[in-house]
């Protein structure tokens, strides 16, 4: 009987400023079949060198750092330089303005750093699917916060091409690019245009913003 091939692993790289957590967080990655960490830094210049250089799967930056770019800045430095690996913010603010700056600056989720062990794996391993990862308890957060901000400019999906508003439900499905592009029998960068255009006419700063007030407001699954 022949033996199915191995499971490939999600590289990891981890910014964070304090040693001994990020020693913490990559023996925890290094106990895991799925993820391998394949590097580490200490602050956001730092980290986003190794990005370029090693294009992980998956990093894990911390929010607050001292000395340079803080993790808003440098997750807006990497998404403008092109870095499309999947940003999980790690943190120990529960503050809504930290969770909503994060996602503007193009994070795809936001984990506090007292997550337990085995539910921060699965959140990880989720992110790497595509999923939007946010700590239990954070979500209600960022959707009240979310509906206030817009209540003042009242996005109309209406404005929505039907390509567009079928995307925006998959978004609020949690799907990635690459899933999307896949239920529409379409190219990737065919669906990164759509997006481009459906968030420019909501008036939304990041994939995630769109994807909560979708849920929010009951456009998930219609």
């Amino acid at each position: 009987m022949s033996q199915s091939a191995p499971t490939p692993q999600a590289t990891v790289l981890v910014i964070d400023d304090h040693p001994l957590f990020r020693k913490g967080v990559l023996e925890l990655l290094s106990s895991t079949a799925h993820l391998r960490p394949v590097g580490e830094a200490e602050n956001g210049d730092e980290g986003i060198a190794r990005a370029l250089a090693l294009d992980p799967d998956l990093i894990l930056l911390d929010l607050n750092m001292k000395g340079g770019k803080d993790g808003i800045a440098t997750s807006q430095h990497m998404r403008a330089q092109g870095i499309e690996s999947r940003i999980i913010i790690l943190t120990v603010s529960d503050d809504s303005h930290d969770l909503i700056s994060a996602i503007r600056a193009g994070a795809d989720g936001y984990l506090l750093k007292d997550t337990e062990p085995e539910d921060m794996l699965r959140h990880l391993e989720e992110a790497l699917f595509g999923k939007t990862v946010i700590s239990d308890g954070l979500t209600t957060l960022l959707a009240s916060a979310l509906r206030q901000e817009t209540l003042m400019r009242l996005p109309n999906p209406a404005e929505l091409t039907e390509r567009e508003q079928t995307i925006l439900r998959y978004l609020a499905q949690g799907l990635s690019n690459k899933l999307i592009a896949r239920e529409l029998d379409i190219m990737e960068s065919t669906v990164k245009v759509h997006i481009r255009n459906l968030l420019k006419k909501l008036k939304f700063h990041s994939r995630l913003e769109a994807a909560v007030w979708a849920v929010s407001n009951g456009l998930s699954s219609r």
